[in-house]
């Protein structure tokens, strides 16, 4: 065998283990992601129900909150970035991390300073690299939140947003980014306002509104009796709503995760496999010539020893 199909052939090898690493994390990442899937759509039904509680506390009471109230000036954000611990997740962590990009650059373009919450090593790193403040930051724990991570990351955003600005770490805003589950091979980086919450309708629920009213006749919306009080009911419900909106988010991120995991896996044994398949037709091109050329030498050699024997006998 020559020097050259050896080469080819531990090449081959070695392609072959990485294959098989390739496909075994592909295999992980695909049970992983109906476990998140489950986790989330657990969780929707909970966050939704709470926003509408909020909203309708909000509606029904005139009292200011840090819930519902937007600061007359704001000039100090929150941003929790949330993105993985882990790389092999082809673009995921980067795209999170140029979603949040963008809305720094749009909140300092309004004015105001931005506070970095971060979840996730890959976006610790990215940050402290470029020498970014963080003002906290988590990880160990964004393959497979839990309510308690959720209760962990919330607790110094709902010191900041209920802190006086004027307060070292007190914010008028609260957002954050995080990367969307919309399908197995759909994932989008959004970014979302928590706080103040956004209590105006959408143009086209008004429009419905209206075309119901037409239909039905004007709304009649519900009274509401709050015991002890409104502000303490919102004092009550701030907490879980901050908790609910950052549980799903680390479930839906979860879930990104492993599905960008999986393709990007998938794509790495698939191409092993066509490596694999051109280093053979390499090795077996490489093999047929070395035969080839023990062939001619043999031939030569006995082409040889035949004119040297015609010539003896003569």
């Amino acid at each position: 065998m020559g020097a050259q199909t050896r080469v080819y052939k531990r090449r081959i090898k070695s392609v072959t283990a990485t294959k098989k690493i390739t496909r075994a994390m592909e295999m992980i990442a695909a049970s992983r992601i109906i476990k998140a899937q489950r986790r989330v759509a657990a969780s929707e039904p909970y966050a939704s129900e709470l926003t509408n509680a909020v909203r309708a506390v909000a509606t029904g009471s005139n009292v200011k909150h840090a819930l519902t109230t937007e600061a007359e000036r704001p000039s100090r954000a929150a941003v929790l970035l949330i993105v993985s611990d882990r790389g092999l997740a082809g673009g995921y962590n980067s795209n999170a991390i140029k979603a949040a990009d963008r809305l720094t650059n749009r909140l300092i373009g309004e004015g105001k300073d931005v506070v970095n919450y971060i979840v996730g090593t890959r976006g610790v790193t990215y940050y402290r690299f470029r020498e970014r403040a963080i003002r906290e930051s988590w990880s160990g724990f964004t393959d497979n939140p839990s309510y308690a991570d959720a209760k962990a990351v919330a607790a110094p955003l709902i010191e900041a947003i209920t802190a006086d600005t004027g307060a070292e770490n007190g914010v008028d805003e609260l957002h954050i980014v995080y990367t969307e589950f919309i399908s197995m091979m759909t994932q989008t980086p959004v970014d979302d306002r928590m706080l103040p919450l956004t209590l105006k309708s959408t143009a086209e629920e008004s429009a419905g509104v209206i075309q119901d009213n037409i239909k039905r006749g004007p709304e009649v919306r519900p009274l509401f009796d709050f015991e002890p009080s409104a502000e303490q009911v919102l004092d009550a419900l701030l907490p879980r709503y901050v908790e609910s909106r950052v549980y799903n988010a680390l479930l839906q991120a979860a879930a990104s995760k492993h599905a960008a995991t999986r393709r990007a896996m998938k794509s790495a044994t698939d191409n092993a496999e066509d490596l694999i398949k051109s280093l053979t037709r390499l090795a077996n091109a490489a093999r047929q010539a070395d035969i080839t050329q023990e062939i001619s030498e043999i031939v030569g050699g006995a082409s040889a020893l035949a004119d040297a024997s015609a010539g003896s006998d003569r």
